[in-house]
């Protein structure tokens, strides 16, 4: 009984901190409800690469997605439109300098080797060495305190990083950055291991919040081609705030028909499912708050789904309760009985759930993956919630006591079955399992 005690005042401290994340920790939405801001990027061609192909687009998408994910913004709508142009909608953020910070615009990390121009000019010829062939990107400071950014290449990138310190010994190479020179360093000797540095220019070097933000975009993954953003605006809420109260409605209409049926079918058992439902729901949208999961309607849809289904765990243990007390088992081993008979039922029933979830995320469009995430949360919350927080308040309020009101159960007298009694006359027959 203790350790119910303990695990009941958990409970409790849960809720508390829930209540207080849901309060303090502002709710995201997704674009469909909050508005945001819509870009669209341009594919350029290089001297490398002279068309814009498939491949090409397929490849920019994904850096553009990988890009914004890592630098904190979800539920991003990433889509090709034409042959050589992505659109880029990110929700709930309306600042479009902003905005234009998260692609990072072209964030091309070029270095370059001098040559002569026409009129014998220091001109910067390409060298086949980018930021694609990085692995890697850290913020430190150098001998002298000023901040750097460190380089790690991987190993095509530290073959070529090598070849080219190599033929350029005794003289400078350009680092670029957006099309920028960051620094152009005089090489004394060759490179080798595959690590540089890039420095700021002039005696004050880098800013750090200038270094840090050259650190995130180049981690964010390099673009295989330079992209212009050739269209910028904000947008407003496509749904809106009418949506946001029609889903309230029927997150709450659903609900309350959920409670009214557990507690007329299973009673007393059914109201404490009713309260573990309220706590699972408090702590469900903390996690959301806290992750933070940007909420679309699809999102929602998921989240109420996912009450429905912790409700679906309950019955499956109620239902064995009852025939377990029908049986003639004492409330308490009834109790036990159903929780521990119907975990696997439930188990299996919530795994296939969560794969289903992980495939639809993978696959899915940035719709689906919202509604596959807050399911798979859901679901697993919701195991917490059936499989502890309801079998802990059972504990409490019926303990060891016999059942002496069925009808707290949704159960008749007559259907209350009787167990089978035993009387051992001989202690060394009991030792062998033979009655007499």
């Amino acid at each position: 009984m203790k350790n119910k005690i303990i695990m009941f005042w958990a409970i409790v401290l849960i809720v508390i901190v829930s209540i207080f994340v849901i309060v303090l920790k502002p709710t995201k939405l997704g674009l469909d409800l909050a508005g945001g801001s819509r870009l669209v990027l341009e594919a350029q061609t290089t001297k490398t690469i002279p068309q814009i192909t498939p491949d090409i687009m397929n490849t920019l998408q994904f850096s553009i997605e990988n890009r914004v994910n890592k630098l904190g913004v979800s539920e991003t709508l990433v889509q090709q439109v034409g042959d050589k142009r992505l659109l880029v909608e990110i929700p709930g953020e309306t600042d479009l300098e902003k905005a234009k910070t998260y692609i990072g615009e072209t964030a091309q990390l070029e270095f370059k080797k001098p040559g002569k121009g026409p009129n014998g000019e220091l001109v910067w010829l390409d060298a086949d060495l980018t930021g694609r062939d990085l692995t890697k990107s850290t913020l430190s400071t150098d001998s002298t305190g000023q901040w750097v950014v460190s380089l790690e290449f991987n190993a095509e990138g530290s073959k070529k990083f090598a070849e080219l310190t190599k033929a350029l010994v005794g003289q400078e190479m350009a680092i670029f950055f957006n099309g920028e020179l960051q620094s152009a360093p005089r090489i004394n000797e060759p490179i080798y291991g595959g690590k540089a540095q890039i420095t700021g220019g002039g005696d004050s070097g880098f800013a750090m919040e200038e270094a840090q933000e050259m650190v995130n975009l180049l981690n964010a993954g390099a673009l295989p081609v330079p992209a212009k953003i050739v269209e910028e605006n904000t947008v407003g809420a496509t749904l809106g705030a009418d949506s946001i109260d029609k889903s309230k409605l029927a997150g709450a209409v659903g609900l309350g028909f959920v409670m009214l049926f557990m507690v007329l079918v299973y009673r007393v058992p059914g109201l404490i499912a009713d309260i573990a439902l309220i706590i699972y729901s408090l702590i469900l949208f903390a996690l959301f708050k806290a992750i933070p999961v940007t909420l679309t309607l699809a999102g929602i849809a998921g989240f109420i789904l996912s009450i429905g289904m912790a409700v679906d765990a309950n019955i499956l243990i109620f239902e064995r309760m009852k025939e377990e007390l029908k049986a003639g088992r004492n409330l308490f081993t009834a109790i036990n009985s159903g929780f521990d008979r119907a975990f696997t039922s439930i188990f299996d029933s919530n795994m296939t759930t969560i794969i289903t979830c992980v495939i639809l995320y993978m696959l899915g469009s940035s719709i689906v993956k919202g509604f596959a995430l807050t399911l798979a949360i859901g679901v697993v919350v919701s195991m917490f919630s059936a499989i502890t927080i309801t079998k802990n308040f059972m504990h409490l309020l019926f303990g060891t006591g016999e059942l002496k009101h069925p009808a707290l159960f949704g159960l008749k007298q007559s259907e209350i079955g009787k167990s089978y009694e035993a009387t051992e006359t001989k202690r060394e027959n009991a030792r062998f399992g033979i009655l007499d």
